[in-house]
């Protein structure tokens, strides 16, 4: 049944009860809780990831919008990056084919060049590299064997390009255990173990201490970080992994709480002086520095106020912040304090319209000789967000006035997206220290893509005792 006909429905029943007075008071009663519930539970089913923080993966029959017909023509457009397969000068292999003199008539033949064609192949295969150190012996018996390398410690080991391409697969592509374990052994003919893969993610893991000092003391001395949490599953209880990220730098850590507990033992929150993007969790409004709140959560809310609890105030709101948005980057993503001034008008003119629709309640008087301290009036969903919008306006609309300050908290919520799918196809941590292992190779994928350096380089570079210039310029500032 659609929406709009389960209203007319419940609109209908309410005018009949109200002109039936026949009904007992207690009938009544009941048939007005009965409306009320069915009323609680059509706002309930209508909630969706458009009009509120319910994630996408949680609303697999949301409507999705209908971009229609671009008009462009089929195939690559004007103006692209082309991304054509192009021959390479030295190619690996070298096969001559010869013109078959039989099958033309006799005569002297000779080669004046040749047309070339290249095939792009990938070859899987596993090197054994042997180190064969020289044993010399002088006049008295006496031998000296020559150094190995120093990464050379084993008789046998795996090399640094195993151990790089078993953390990528791991922890970039998220593949499970057994499914790396079978890819090595089909395709490379490597037989690892469980306990293998282990040690890999774990000396990535300590390789990466220098990596952690630049990140945290690069995002701590930012102008802006966007901040979020989400929950993850550690040996089947719930832990909060906590991110922070400034487009530049990335950190993701784990911890057994999400409040300020959890971000106290992160450090990086607790000492940060810029502008703290985040979703409105009390918790990070504990601490001294500025805070800019995520219009894109605001604008779900106000979606389902204005489309579930009839709020008119909520739908001019809404379109007021996505003009502004419009607005600010046309302006080059800041606006000057006369060009804001008319704009904050219009933000205090629809908060007046929302206090007329949907005004605060009232607490009732306490009663006499009552020493209990009455707790917090519960209001409506939509009297909470005009609330917010009012007690917080310049958090609200800092982006407006600061330019490297965004709209949204995406980028806060976007480096923590991936660990869903991480949990989605490999399942739970086992224990708090392999979550810690993952978060921060996961810190350091995303802070080396965030500087166009691809994950493969970056844990080439890593096990090789080294790593890229970007973050060997922090280290040694750091130290």
């Amino acid at each position: 049944m659609k929406k709009e006909t389960i209203q007319k429905t419940i609109e209908d029943a309410q005018k009949a009860l109200a002109e039936d007075k026949t009904l007992s008071l207690s009938m009544r009663a009941l048939f007005n809780m009965l409306i009320l519930i069915i009323q609680a539970l059509c706002q309930k089913f209508n909630i969706t990831s458009f009009n509120s923080s319910k994630p996408p993966s949680l609303d697999p029959n949301r409507a999705k919008p209908n971009r229609g017909k671009s008009g462009k023509k089929p195939g690559g457009q004007e103006g692209r990056a082309f991304a054509t397969l192009q021959p390479v000068p030295t190619p690996d292999v070298i096969k001559h084919i010869s013109v078959d003199r039989n099958l033309y008539p006799e005569d002297l033949y000779k080669a004046i060049g040749y047309k070339a064609r290249q095939v792009f192949d990938i070859e899987f295969s596993c090197v054994v590299t042997e180190h064969r150190a020289e044993i010399v012996q002088n006049a008295n018996g006496k031998k000296i064997i020559a150094d190995f390398p120093d990464h050379v410690t084993r008789p046998v080991q795996y090399g640094a390009s195993v151990k790089e391409h078993v953390v990528y697969l791991s922890c970039a592509q998220f593949l499970p255990a057994e499914r790396l374990l079978k890819q090595f052994h089909d395709q490379y003919k490597i037989a690892l173990s469980c306990g293998s893969i282990f040690n890999f993610i774990e000396e990535a893991a300590k390789r990466l201490e220098p990596f952690k000092k630049a990140a945290m003391y690069s995002l701590i001395n930012a102008d802006v970080m966007n901040a979020d949490e989400t929950g993850i599953n550690i040996n089947k209880k719930t832990h909060w992994l906590h991110g922070a990220s400034n487009g530049l730098w990335t950190w993701l850590e784990p911890s057994e709480k999400r409040g300020t507990k959890g971000m106290d033992a992160v450090g990086i929150i607790p000492t940060f002086t810029g502008v703290l993007v985040h979703d409105h969790l009390k918790a990070y409004f504990t601490y001294s520095c500025q805070h800019a709140l995520c219009n894109a959560h605001h604008l779900r809310e106000l979606t389902w106020s204005f489309e579930e609890d009839k709020q008119a105030w909520a739908g001019v709101m809404r379109t007021f912040l996505e003009e502004l948005n419009v607005a600010v980057i046309e302006a080059g993503c800041v606006l000057s304090e006369e060009e804001a001034k008319p704009w904050l008008e219009r933000y205090k003119i629809i908060l007046e319209q929302g206090n007329k629709e949907c005004p605060a309640v009232k607490p009732p008087d306490p009663q006499p000789g009552s020493k209990k301290k009455r707790g917090k009036i519960k209001q409506s969903k939509s009297r909470n967000l005009l609330d917010r919008l009012i007690n917080f306006q310049t958090e609200t609309l800092r982006f407006a006035v600061e330019k490297k300050v965004p709209f949204t908290n995406n980028l806060g919520e976007r480096v923590l997206r991936m660990e869903k799918v991480k949990q989605k196809i490999s399942g739970c941590f086992k224990s708090l220290e392999t979550a810690k292992q993952h978060a921060i190779i996961r810190s350091y994928l995303l802070t080396c893509a965030q500087h166009d350096v691809s994950c493969s380089d970056g844990l080439k570079l890593l096990f090789q005792g080294t790593f890229p210039q970007f973050a060997l310029d922090v280290i040694e500032t750091c130290s």
